[in-house]
């Protein structure tokens, strides 16, 4: 069938290299696609209590929504990321709102007064974003102390710490979490 011993050590290599690379490429998209990817509930801990100032001037609070699931989803109009993301979050806002899902968004742009920026205005007003939308202080130091941007919280019904995503959201994972929350019991 080959013609040298050398052909078949080739075909063999081949071989292999290429079930290992279908390994490698199922394990990645199982892992980062396909499965609900949310902490264990005897694993999550509490969420520090939560008090926002809207950038409409109302307040919110994370414990108003208990019994709900909530993204937390920090953000900035600076952040490319957080363009893209911030669409595929509207849609889940108007998808789950009435199943007991909620986000509020956190504008971590720079400011010095308590003026909302410009910039913040026209992320908001481009997207058509339809949740909440709060700031950090004015000379917050907050935005320096995250890993990345955009950076989101998911809390569980019961005021716990689910899961924290750190840069873009991937919808068909991030859609799953929220799903399997919304299923658990409370």
């Amino acid at each position: 069938m080959f013609p040298t011993g050398l052909s078949r050590t080739r075909a063999l290599l081949l071989g292999g290299t290429v079930v290992f690379v279908a390994a490698v490429v199922w394990f990645v998209w199982m892992h980062w696609q396909g499965r609900p990817d949310v902490r264990p509930v005897q694993e999550r801990r509490p969420m520090p209590a939560v008090h926002l100032n809207l950038i409409s001037g109302e307040s919110w609070r994370l414990s108003d929504h208990r019994g709900e699931v909530v993204a937390i989803n920090y953000w900035a109009s600076w952040c490319g990321p957080c363009w893209e993301e911030t669409p595929m979050l509207v849609r889940l806002s108007r998808e789950f709102g009435n199943r007991g899902f909620a986000i509020v968004g956190v504008a971590t742009d720079e400011r010095t007064s308590q003026a909302v920026p410009s910039a913040v205005r026209n992320f908001v007003e481009k997207l058509n974003v339809s949740y909440p939308i709060a700031m950090t202080a004015p000379m917050s130091q907050m935005a320096y102390g995250m890993e990345g941007m955009p950076t989101t919280i998911l809390v569980d019904r019961e005021g716990r710490v689910a899961q924290t995503y750190v840069g873009a959201l991937k919808e068909s994972r991030f859609r799953a979490d929220v799903e399997g929350l919304l299923q658990e019991p409370h």
